[in-house]
């Protein structure tokens, strides 16, 4: 699977962002989608997630926060993220799986490229 998340910049604290991310359409519609991301020094964590049939998961610390959206049609999933904190400044990347547990686990043999997203205090 072909991802590449884009969008990334340095923001403020308290502004908003938003990155995406884009497949190859075949593959796009049978796959649950994630958003993770890596902070200097931190393990890769799950932001969030999203099926194929809508169902969301967020982590705890960007609940209210951020949205996770997905058009199959345009083959892309986006990651709106408002109120942004410095501890949210990282590399987000996304990645999918037609096992929704495996999304949710973040444990995959292969990474695209990131988006670095940087929020200044």
């Amino acid at each position: 699977v072909q991802l590449q998340a884009f969008g990334g910049g340095l923001v403020q604290a308290g502004g908003s962002l938003r990155i995406s991310c884009a497949s190859s359409g075949d593959i796009f519609r049978r796959y649950a989608m994630g958003w993770y991301r890596q902070a200097p020094g931190k393990r890769r964590e799950l932001v969030a997630a999203i099926s194929v049939g809508g169902t969301i998961n967020y982590a705890d610390s960007v609940k209210g926060r951020f949205t996770i959206s997905r058009d199959n049609a345009k083959s892309t999933v986006w990651l709106q993220m408002n109120s942004l904190e410095p501890e949210d400044t990282a590399v987000y990347y996304c990645n999918a799986d037609s096992r929704w547990l495996k999304v949710l686990s973040g444990i995959f043999d292969s990474w695209g490229q990131g988006t670095l997203v940087t929020v200044s205090s």
